[in-house]
Order: structure tokens, then sequence, then C-alpha cells
């Protein structure tokens, strides 16, 4: 496994994060018990840094990993979120995030969490985040509740903007750092490195775009997207490799960001990523995908607040 320093924090992470999503039944129902071999199975093989939030299956997934990582909470670096409890909730008053970041520590069985990031900023409102949810916040680091602060989402513009009004120690965006999306290093990337911020990425697979199985019915991505994933999946087949094992390799190559965070359901998916990642993606392949992903680059979807993108 290599590792990285994240931002100024001068924490160091592995190049591969372990997305807890999937403990929150986000893409299906999940095995318990097999999720929880795969964490250990990843906290064994080098992966220390673990994301999860309160959103994930409406609280069950912090629960989960609260009792999985008894014994184990001081060998990881742990991350969760505030401001988003629901499909349509959100609340980032002050009172509400330390309200629920205190109910994160109790459902992962803490006194302190490494980082708290605001989830999904594009959810709410750049003035209220700047001016009263990374305070309160920063409160909580005073505390010894949090170690570091951090936003996230899926509006690069609305992260870089918060981010200049109030300095944050980490930005998180998801699907923004793939084979069928770069748009990360035009709007966040130069900035962030001029900042030392810690940058992370999530959803190598495009939320599962790539994945041999295909999209989840819900899949927000415009049709020609999509279209444009199916065609990487079977070029990969036909070139006797993954579109999930190209993607995984594809993202870890990042320059500057620390670590892509990936969702491991079982022991299986946790081994192939770790291959993956200890080989070179192939150049010529990503040479053949080019012409394939060039019209769909940058085209993505809104969530939040439509202002806000």
């Amino acid at each position: 496994m290599r590792y990285r320093i994240l931002g100024g924090t001068g924490v160091r992470v592995s190049e591969i994060g372990f997305g807890a999503a999937p403990l929150g039944d986000e893409y299906g129902e999940a095995d318990p018990q097999e999720m929880a071999r795969a964490l250990h199975f990843s906290i064994d093989n080098g992966i220390n840094f673990i994301d999860i939030a309160p959103y994930y299956g409406r609280t069950l997934a912090e629960a989960r990993l609260g009792e999985m990582l008894q014994g184990r909470r001081n060998e990881v670096v742990l991350a969760t979120k505030c401001a988003r409890y629901d499909s349509d909730g959100c609340d980032f008053s002050a009172a509400g995030v330390r309200r629920m970041a205190d109910e994160s520590l109790r459902r992962l069985k803490t006194d302190y969490l490494d980082i708290l990031h605001v989830h999904d900023v594009e959810f709410g409102c750049k003035r209220q985040i700047v001016d009263e949810t990374i305070p309160a916040l920063r409160k909580l680091q005073q505390q010894g509740k949090v170690r570091f602060v951090g936003i996230t989402g899926l509006a690069l513009k609305m992260l870089r903007e918060i981010a200049a009004d109030a300095p944050v120690d980490c930005i998180l965006s998801y699907c923004r750092y793939t084979l069928l999306n770069r748009d990360l290093d035009r709007e966040v990337t130069p900035f962030a490195r001029q900042r030392n911020i810690g940058l992370l990425s999530a959803s190598p697979l495009h939320m599962r775009l790539l994945s041999d199985t295909g999209a989840p019915p819900w899949h927000p991505a415009p049709q020609e997207v999509k279209d444009a994933a199916r065609k990487v999946v079977e070029l990969c087949h036909s070139r006797g490799t993954s579109a999930p094992t190209l993607a995984v390799q594809f993202a870890v190559q990042h320059p500057y960001v620390s670590t892509t965070f990936v969702g491991l359901s079982s022991v299986e998916e946790a081994r192939h990523t770790l291959q993956a990642i200890s080989e070179q993606p192939d150049p010529e392949l990503l040479r053949e995908i080019e012409p394939i992903v060039a019209p769909v680059q940058g085209k993505m979807w809104m969530t939040g607040f439509a202002e806000n993108h």
C-alpha cells in the first residue's frame, strides 16, 4: 500500500480508502458479516482511511461500522459527515451539526473523529455554511471531538468558493475524477494545491456506471454518459481486463488526490481492488477510451439547489 499526506494536516492516508456507503444498504442489501470481513481484511492489508456518513442508510451504516471497529479504532483515520441526514433533509445550523456530531460519535463508539465533513454543500446556503456551519465544526475541533474539518459535495464551484471564504482542511467530491469525467482538475485541484488543502475523491466507478453489472436503475447520469460507460466496459472486456480494474488504476494515479474511496462490500472486492492498484493502467487501453469518453467529459447531473452549481 502506498500512502500520502493529506494536504496540510500531516495525516498519512492510504491511496485507497474504504468507502462505507454499502454498509447502509445504499447499493442493495448488504451482508453485514461479509462487510465486516471486508473491513478487517482491508485494514490488515494497509487501507487506513474510512469514509462514512449518517446519511448512508439513515444512520444504519454508522451503527454497523461502530460495532465492526471495536478494538481497531486507533488503526484507522475515520471521517464522517454532518448536515445531511435524509434524502431531502438537511440541517446546516450550528445546533444541528453539533447534535449530529455527538450522535455520530455515539454510533461510531468513539470519542473523537479524525475528520468531520459538511455533507453535500449544494443542499445548503453558502453564507450559512461559511458563517455558521464551519465555525461550529471548528468549535468541536477546539473541544477535541474533531481533529480536522472538511467539506463535500458534487458542486465543484461551490466547494471552491466555500473553501476560499472559510478555510478548511480537506475537500471531498465524487464522480469528478474518473474515466468518464475529469473536471476536478479544472475546478478544484489547482486551488486546493495552492492552499495546501487535502483533496479526496470518491466513486472512481462513477457510482457503478463502470461496473460489470452496470448502473443501478436510479442512477442520475444523462443517457449519453451511461451509453459511453457501457462502451468502456465492453472495450475493457474485449481487451481481457475489466472496467472496474482500469477505473481504479486510473484514479489512484492522480498526482494530488490523497485518497480515492472505493465501496468495498466483500473480501473479494477488497482483494481485487488491492490487486488492481499494484499494477499500472494499460496506456494503450486508456488511449482507446479517449474518443469514447471525450463527448461526455463534464456532463454531470445536478443535486441540491440549482443555483449552487
